[in-house]
């Protein structure tokens, strides 16, 4: 199943259930916003580079406009949905618009283990970052894109995780990534405190 998707280039990484608040100033995207709000449509999230952009996108669902301002600018709250890949890119429009192929997981299911382990380093770092450690929701099925979605982690790290299609072993690579920066950080906290 493939249709044209209104894609936004940007430099970061959006992770399917993740929240992403977004400023929309350029006449492009407040076009292309403003279809996607009266279509009640997505549209899709791709890391750009200097090379282009990543085959491997997600889509950004508009949860609310939180602000308008006079001059048609405006900020929104979107949320990932589901990751697609790029097929072939359109350039027919002002703003890109992409044949896509949605990606979908295979049906491993990580170890109750892991799952506990992921958590439990998440919430030593966000306790280190001076946050409160939040549980993910029960049952969450994408509880490695949620971990990682709510840390400042290396983008090409989470675009790997995006390209990744078992939630076992992205939640294996979390926690590979979580257990490797966590005695820097430990260590920065340590000497924050002395």
């Amino acid at each position: 199943m493939s249709s044209l998707l209104p894609i936004f280039p940007l430099e970061l990484v959006l992770l399917p259930g993740v929240p992403l608040p977004l400023h929309i100033f350029e006449p492009r995207y407040k076009e292309m916003i403003a279809e996607c709000l009266e279509q009640k449509k997505p549209f899709g999230i791709v890391r750009a580079s200097s090379d282009g952009v990543a085959g491997i996108g997600c889509t950004a669902e508009i949860m609310s406009i939180t602000k308008k301002y006079d001059d048609g600018r405006m900020d929104i709250l979107t949320r990932g949905a589901e990751r697609f890949e790029v097929i072939q890119v359109n350039h027919e429009r002002s703003f890109l618009r992409a044949e896509i192929s949605v990606v979908e997981d295979e049906s491993d299911k990580p170890s109750t283990e892991m799952v506990t382990m992921a958590v439990r380093l998440h919430a030593e770092i966000a306790k280190l970052a001076g946050e409160e450690p939040s549980g993910p929701e029960d049952g969450a099925g994408n509880l490695s894109f949620l971990l990682a979605g709510s840390l400042p982690l290396d983008l090409d790290f989470k675009q790997s995780l995006l390209a990744t299609l078992s939630e076992a072993k992205r939640l294996a690579a979390v926690v590979k990534y979580l257990e490797a920066v966590l005695p820097g950080l430990r260590r920065a906290a340590k000497a924050r405190w002395n």
